[in-house]
């Protein structure tokens, strides 16, 4: 039985209906309505999403980051209508103010009702807390630019928070956080071709984000199957990528590893624990099997092209 077969097996036995939607979209000309479907699901009254689509924290309420989750799985699918109801239920809740910090003009990455729902250490709220990072706030203002009447006060927000946070990146260059690093990748493809920042900034975002990437990609492959590090993969360093360039070597050598580390009944271990005495976990730890899975399984097929 061949690695793509193995992943199917394992996605038909274990995922949940958003990821077995989501599988059948990319390996067996599945439908987007049926991903949307599943996706709905996890979408609140208010417009937000919660209930556990981020499989790290299980808060049902509607949060920025998990508001994020679903605005990736619409880009994972390439779904481009404005009017649907799932992106107008986002927008709605974006333009709302709910959990936007006005001062530092982001949106929170944990909010405070984390702390009542089993979740991974790294999502708790801490009040004290003083500065608040671009994830997921650069990837929302991408989606906004994209998916926003350019009339609409929301996408003036988007943009103005759009502007703000490529003037920092720029300025900051190279970061070494991978997840601000894959938000900053979002939002230079919404603004790539928009005559919203001028070629000179945009050229030296593009600049510093190719930085950033090679910099925070774990050399020390050994590490790979053990630790929580960042992989070509999490930067979807493919044939077509602005990274792969400056990063082929190392970005083919996962695509072999990533055989290796397949298990017999064809998902793939999570390299991270929660660091909480929540046994939830091992719930979502069983969800995110499904999510790496389909995750390796789209690398792999975009170096087969």
């Amino acid at each position: 039985m061949n690695t793509l077969e193995k992943a199917r097996q394992f996605i038909y036995k274990n995922a949940r209906p958003l990821e077995l939607a989501t599988w059948q979209y990319h390996f067996e000309n599945g439908s987007k309505e049926a991903v949307l479907n599943a996706l709905s699901f996890y979408q609140n009254e208010d417009g937000g999403f919660g209930n556990g689509l981020e499989a790290d924290f299980l808060n049902p309420n509607s949060s920025p980051m998990t508001t994020w989750a679903a605005t990736e799985t619409l880009r994972e699918i390439e779904f481009a209508d404005r009017n649907y109801p799932i992106v107008k239920g986002i927008l709605r809740f974006l333009e709302s103010g709910e959990h936007f910090d006005e001062k530092q003009n982001k949106w929170l990455n944990t909010i405070p009702s984390n702390n009542d729902y089993p979740h991974a250490i790294w999502w708790e709220y801490n009040e004290k807390s003083d500065d608040i990072s671009y994830n997921p706030t650069a990837a929302l203002a991408a989606f906004i630019i994209s998916y926003a009447d350019a009339k609409s006060a929301i996408y003036e927000k988007g943009l103005k928070i759009a502007k703000e946070a490529v003037e920092w990146f720029v300025s900051s260059a190279p970061i070494n956080d991978n997840h601000d690093i894959a938000c900053f990748i979002r939002l230079y493809n919404a603004l790539d071709g928009e005559a919203i920042i001028t070629e000179d900034m945009l050229e030296r975002f593009r600049a510093g984000l190719r930085e950033s990437v090679k910099l925070t990609i774990c050399p020390d492959t050994e590490k790979w199957a053990v630790e929580y590090v960042t992989r070509p993969s999490d930067y979807s360093i493919t044939p077509d990528s602005m990274f792969y360039e400056d990063n082929a070597k190392i970005a083919l050598y996962e695509r072999d590893f990533i055989k290796t580390i397949q298990r017999a009944d064809g998902g793939f271990d999570v390299p991270w624990k929660w660091w909480t005495d929540y046994t939830e976990f091992h719930v979502s730890e069983h969800r995110w099997q499904s999510i790496l899975t389909i995750k390796y399984m789209l690398y792999l097929k975009a170096y087969e092209k």
